[in-house]
């Protein structure tokens, strides 16, 4: 196989093992990175660079940063490149760059397509209580997430699994996924399939208010919403008008339907919570403006939570 020039697009960590192996492999030559631009981060907003760039520049890689990648289009024409690669970029790439390279547009999914698109991907498998989920690999059409199949790895979803422990196993797989595929699909070894648009949904990016608790939903799903929301945006209640972080609860809840729908009360020497159906055992949380705390120790400085209604 010759030399295949490449442009990898992408901003969040999720794609690095990726980039890493291919910029690793002989059979490719990175001619960009394209990221988003440096973005404020944390409470002191400091500017910082995505993760790809930071790779890029170690590896002596040109980068571009446009706010918007259709202003640098006449620039990736001009490097002709064979194959772009985009993976967790968060920005819709143009039909007209998506049909400047030889081989098209490879896009790197973090679910079982068709069944989740758009941008919470991880954290849908989750609430949804499935079994599994794993990467997909498209050829990028001018859809969102619509193109056709080329290839699919899959892994099982553990009990205890959060869309941050989910993403780091979906990313750590992906490096020899992507590498195999590649090499695959550009030597017709791969027949690409079209997806079954009917099995699909649209899984929204998330915002702060979407990790807000209704106590009023049976405890079984409450947990899987906490795995959901971790690490972003977080599930969280009201107590005293101050917001309270639940970073995460028991598996299995509690049969136990005695109180209101948010009732807290003691279990053992923990913290239990009424939902709609049954109780949640809630293992850690963390009161605004503190430290995230285990149950038991959290208790032992607020013995007023004991008692009230979250929400």
């Amino acid at each position: 196989m010759e030399k295949i020039k490449i442009i990898f697009i992408g901003t969040a960590e999720f794609g690095l093992p990726a980039f890493k192996a291919l910029i690793k492999d002989s059979d490719f030559e990175i001619a960009l990175a394209v990221t988003q631009p440096d973005k404020p981060i944390g409470r002191k907003q400091i500017i910082t660079s995505s993760p790809i760039k930071i790779a890029a520049e170690k590896n002596n890689i040109t980068v571009l940063q446009p706010e918007h990648i259709i202003d640098i289009k006449e620039k990736i024409s001009l490097l002709s490149p064979d194959l772009i690669i985009v993976a967790a970029y968060a920005q819709l790439i143009p039909e007209a760059i998506l049909n400047l390279p030889k081989y098209g547009c490879l896009n790197l999914h973090a679910s079982l397509l068709p069944k989740y698109r758009g941008s919470a991907i991880i954290q849908a498998a989750i609430l949804n209580g499935d079994k599994q989920t794993g990467l997909t690999i498209i050829k990028m059409d001018k859809g969102l997430d619509t193109g056709e199949i080329l290839a699919q790895t899959a892994i099982n979803i553990d009990n205890d699994d959060t869309a941050g422990t989910l993403y780091d196993k979906l990313s750590g797989i992906s490096a020899d996924f992507v590498i195999e595929t590649i090499k695959k699909y550009l030597t017709e070894k791969i027949k690409p399939m079209a997806q079954n648009s009917s099995l699909a949904s649209y899984a929204k990016e998330l915002t702060k208010s979407d990790g807000l608790i209704n106590w009023s939903k049976p405890a079984l799903d409450l947990e899987k919403f906490i795995r959901a929301m971790n690490p972003w945006p977080v599930a969280w209640t009201w107590w005293n008008g101050k917001q309270v972080k639940i970073i995460s609860a028991q598996n299995q809840p509690i049969e136990i339907n005695t109180y209101k729908p948010g009732k807290t009360f003691k279990y053992n020497s923990g913290l239990a919570v009424q939902c709609g159906q049954n109780a949640l055992i809630i293992k850690s949380l963390q009161l605004e403006g503190k430290s995230a705390l285990e149950s038991e120790e959290f208790l032992r400085g607020h013995e007023n939570f004991i008692g009230n209604i979250l929400g």
